[in-house]
């Protein structure tokens, strides 16, 4: 049955040039069975806005909605339209439209293609860049109603440069330039390898360099851009040395990112959950439901104690386990035909004959993005945030792409004029140490963009996300595992966590706190901190195991590894650690059994499986 919904805006009529409504989808196709948006637009007598409209409005035809928007600029957007066939009327002033509704329909199952193209692509031909733009184009083909060649026009013109354009996104590629640009210092200098070699004297054996690896990544806890890219490029060169592969390399340094962000007490991760937390759960205290959900992040906590496992015990199996043999029996630390995500030149960069090195001019740049990061974090919190703001309130309202920015670019600063004040390059040659490193990111900052586009197409125009999370009804004890695995698809699908995290959370959270009277107290703690711990770790797991994540990529990038190398390698690790905090943990959690003996039982399983089926590699 139709509804009707009178909405009074002010008490004026409405304007002499008024002479009726337009009435239209805000894109030409529906995705399944999922709402769309419609726009309503007063227009005069030659179909042009009339953007001081006011007056009386009557909407009928759209059952279920509440209430409706005020007009802006003589428009007015109605989001999340069930469309049910019936006409859509709009009215005001004497003066009415009527819509129905007639929308190109995608069946939904179309909306996950690009990205399984996309992997399949890459797994099989070893071509990321490649598969990731045949995502994009998929992608485009299904909204430009199946035309190739429109939708190979629209993927250059349209989706590559939205993607550089989108929030954060620039400041990241230059981040990404500038610390590939403070790097190339640091190694033409020889400050990398002085640095090398101070290691060297204490850090002798794999083991300790790959225990040296995981506790950097944890160091490096409040931002897992920076931890991505600060890290790998920094013990590169020290794990080559020791004969590490680089596939493992980018596996302890993607594994110690986002999992140590998404559960640090402070991080750049920390302010947007709690946003997510509050939106959704108005009633609630956003921190109180972070600190309650931590023991529930099993994925994070177990990923994170799986690697210091591996470091520890030096056994790996799988794709690892043949990268670590290849390693250590010298056939180098990249499989032979690989393309590295960074220019091989810059990986094999050495000062010039004559010059002494210090290992100043690495640890100084470094040290300085380190400081500047928290510092800038801090400041940059302070002046968003309110009067008498905790710590944790300061930091989860600062910029964190501006400080990202500040501080790679401060690092290069520094490296330059230690560089130069060591007399280790003269300015000159620290000039071009510099562009020459950020040459060597050409190719990852071009794979960061076609994996946003892949992205903004699943998740803006194709719908990825809602889609996946329309086709589930579960019943309460299953609400954290499930959430966990359509998070976890999501997540996959889409290559951002943080995408995934804004989809779901304003879902399941609700969900998750219906459920009273429904289960007992006890049970129904345990499923609402596991459904929004599930959110978090199926969003890190997701994004781990997808090669168009960019964290991922950037993983990839900062240990100059083959991309689609460390996805393959990686991808038996994460999901070994996701099935067991979905079996041992998110399905236990569901029923009332509590975290510690779940994590108790996590930890026992992932020592036993890496006991019986790992094996040294020398």
């Amino acid at each position: 049955m139709s509804l009707l919904f009178t909405l009074f805006f002010v008490t004026c009529e409405p304007p002499p040039a008024f002479a009726g409504f337009e009435i239209e989808a805000t894109r030409d196709y529906q995705v399944g069975d999922l709402p769309v948006s419609l726009e309503v637009t007063a227009v005069n007598s030659e179909g042009e806005p009339v953007q001081d409209f006011c007056g009386t409005a009557a909407i009928t035809g759209i059952p279920g909605m509440e209430q409706t928007p005020p007009f802006s600029g003589g428009k007015m957007t109605l989001k999340d339209v069930e469309l049910t066939g019936d006409p859509i009327t709009v009215s005001a002033g004497g003066k009415s439209a009527t819509m129905t509704p007639d929308l190109r329909r995608l069946p939904g199952v179309l909306s996950i293609l690009p990205p399984l193209l996309a992997i399949g692509v890459a797994i099989a031909f070893r071509q990321a860049l490649i598969a990731l733009f045949c995502g994009i184009w998929l992608g485009a083909l299904f909204v430009h109603d199946y035309k190739p060649l429109t939708a190979l026009l629209r993927t250059f013109d349209t989706y590559l440069p939205h993607t550089i354009t989108a929030e954060g996104h620039a400041a990241i590629l230059l981040f990404t330039m500038a610390l590939g640009g403070m790097v190339g210092i640091m190694a033409k200098s020889g400050g990398t390898q002085a640095l090398i070699d101070v290691i060297s004297k204490r850090a002798t054996s794999r083991r300790s360099g790959l225990l040296t690896s995981w506790a950097a990544g944890l160091v490096v806890f409040f931002d897992d851009y920076a931890n991505c890219l600060l890290v790998g490029s920094t013990l590169r060169p020290f794990t080559d040395t020791l004969k590490i592969s680089r596939e493992k390399l980018a596996y302890i340094v993607d594994s110690t990112a986002a999992p140590i962000a998404t559960v640090a007490l402070v991080s750049t991760w920390v302010g947007y959950q709690l946003g997510l937390f509050g939106e959704a759960l108005p009633a609630e205290n956003p921190y109180d439901l972070f600190l309650g959900l931590l023991p529930f992040s099993f994925y994070s906590l177990f990923t994170m104690v799986f690697v210091l496992f591996i470091c520890v015990s030096m056994r790996d199996f799988g794709p690892m386990l043949a990268a670590e043999r290849r390693a250590a029996s010298g056939r180098g630390v990249i499989r032979p035909h690989a393309r590295p995500l960074m220019d091989q030149e810059l990986t094999e960069m050495k000062p010039a004959d004559g010059v002494t090195p210090h290992w100043a001019t690495a640890v100084l740049p470094v040290a300085s993005v380190i400081v500047i990061v928290f510092v800038g974090l801090y400041f940059s919190g302070k002046s968003a945030a309110e009067d008498g703001a905790g710590l944790r309130e300061i930091i989860s309202a600062a910029d964190s792409y501006a400080v990202l920015l500040w501080a790679s670019f401060g690092g290069c600063i520094v490296a330059l004029a230690a560089a130069v004040g060591t007399r280790s390059l003269s300015f000159g040659h620290a000039i071009e140490a510099w562009t020459g490193g950020c040459k060597s990111m050409v190719v990852a900052v071009l794979i960061l963009i076609v994996a946003w586009g892949i992205g903004d197409i699943c998740q803006n125009r194709l719908q990825t996300g809602p889609w996946v999370l329309s086709q589930i009804d579960p019943s309460p004890h299953w609400i954290p595992v499930i959430t966990f695995l359509v998070c976890s698809l999501i997540a996959f699908a889409t290559g951002s966590s943080f995408s995934t995290m804004a989809i779901v959370i304003p879902i399941a959270a609700p969900l998750a706190w219906s459920i009273a009277g429904q289960v007992d107290p006890a049970t129904a703690e345990t499923i609402r901190f596991g459904t929004l711990a599930a959110i978090l770790s199926g969003a890190v797991f997701g994004d781990h195991c997808s090669p168009i994540s960019d964290t991922t990529i950037m993983s990839s990038l900062s240990c100059a590894s083959d991309h689609v190398d460390h996805v393959r390698t990686q991808a038996p690790y994460a999901v070994l650690c996701g099935g067991v905090a979905a079996v041992v943990g998110f399905i236990p959690a569901g029923f009332g059994i509590s975290p510690w003996k779940s994590l108790a039982a996590g930890v026992a399983i992932l020592a036993a499986v890496l006991w019986l089926f790992g094996r040294r590699a020398a």
